[in-house]
């Protein structure tokens, strides 16, 4: 096996490798690429309370219907109102905090717990919705009592 220092001092290639370090030494510096970034820009633009009333209702039925063979369907909603509004730092994502009474079709009275989520729709676009049925969340989702879906 070679040694590379003594070969080049034996060929007389100094000056060779002075000129090659010197080519690089002679680039401009590497810069960094600047790319566009795309998404949600979370202004803090959250929709209120009311406006997750129509996803919640729609959801609902079809997870009644779909998943638990359940004819059971929110008929209206009362005392709807924020609990919180960015209850965090205000680095994170912008939520809104939302309770309301809930009319089943079933005659009774249940509380629901929502979250209307800035750019939290389907691929960020449009506002998203969480929510939560006490005493309906057979899957266990936000348990217990539904106090996953709370801030």
């Amino acid at each position: 096996m070679r040694n590379l220092i003594t070969s080049l001092k034996k060929a007389g290639s100094s000056a060779a490798l002075g000129a090659a370090l010197g080519l690089f030494a002679a680039l401009p510096a590497a810069q960094a690429v600047n790319f566009p970034l795309f998404g949600p820009g979370y202004d803090g633009r959250v929709a209120g309370c009311e406006a997750g009333l129509p996803t919640i209702t729609s959801e609902f039925w079809e997870k009644e219907s779909t998943f638990w063979n359940s004819p059971l369907r929110i008929t209206a909603y009362g005392n709807v109102h924020e609990t919180a509004f960015r209850p965090w730092q205000s680095d994170n994502i912008p939520r809104r905090y939302c309770t309301a009474d809930a009319m089943v079709s079933d005659g009774k009275v249940r509380t629901v717990h929502f979250s209307i989520i800035e750019d939290g729709g389907i691929a960020s676009m449009g506002d998203g919705v969480e929510w939560c049925v006490v005493g309906l969340d057979r899957n266990w989702a936000y348990n217990p009592g539904c106090r996953a879906a709370q801030p």
